[in-house]
């Protein structure tokens, strides 16, 4: 899957002339926790979410360091930190550093742009525009909308093959110290491991695996040191 087939279109936007409080009243209407800024040819300047709004001077949440602290913070950082708790227009307190990506990205490239970034959403930009946007809920989504796929029959030794094909493309498994049997499309586990996460790993291979229907774990775990 794609980011085309997941992402949120149209996007909920706000223009880069809105105040702080319409994009407070936007999040709660809308009910999501972001909202990406345009100016007005749809292009994508930044992005508000909650935790831009956090520390209002309105609310009485603004930041509040002792003396101490102020000094070690520096007059650049408490200036920004002032910005962000009084500012009237939007964009003085939306985030410009944005990490984008585009309409065919494989989500598997979008889970890690979310991870390494530490961010819950990315904006889909396409020729310039924004045309989407994908969070973290629309990756759990798609796992949850995942149709189980079609089990089409399978022989015992093209299910063996065909599994021990996957293992010895993983860097993580031990092929060599591995067999594998299958009886009426039960696998059976036989050998032994490096680790605890590699036995686990390629019981998780052989469960996922197209037409298995149970997986027998007779596998042993011991250093490698130990099998010579």
């Amino acid at each position: 899957m794609k980011a085309r087939d997941v992402m949120v279109s149209p996007v909920i936007t706000v223009p880069e002339t809105a105040s702080v409080g319409d994009v407070a009243a936007t999040l709660l209407r809308h009910c999501v926790s972001a909202v990406p800024v345009v100016d007005g040819h749809n292009r994508l300047v930044g992005i508000v979410s909650e935790g831009d709004l956090m520390h209002r001077s309105e609310a009485g949440t603004e930041r509040r360091r002792s003396w101490w602290l102020a000094g070690f913070a520096g007059s650049e950082t408490l200036a920004a930190e002032y910005v962000k708790s009084h500012a009237l227009r939007v964009g003085d307190v939306m985030t410009r550093k944005l990490v984008t990506t585009t309409p065919d990205a494989p989500l598997h490239e979008i889970a890690a742009l979310l991870e390494k970034n530490s961010i819950k959403r990315v904006p889909v930009v396409e020729n310039g525009e924004l045309v989407g946007i994908v969070s973290r809920a629309n990756l759990v989504q798609a796992v949850a909308s995942t149709r189980k796929r079609l089990d089409v029959p399978l022989s015992d030794s093209a299910i063996r093959d065909k599994l021990l094909a996957h293992l010895k493309r993983q860097a993580w498994a031990h092929t060599g110290m591995l067999n594998v049997t299958v009886a009426d499309g039960v696998v059976d586990l036989w050998g032994a491991t490096e680790s605890d996460a590699e036995r686990k790993a390629i019981r998780v291979a052989a469960e996922s695996a197209q037409g298995v229907r149970a997986v027998n774990d007779n596998l042993v775990t011991r250093p490698m040191q130990g099998w010579y």
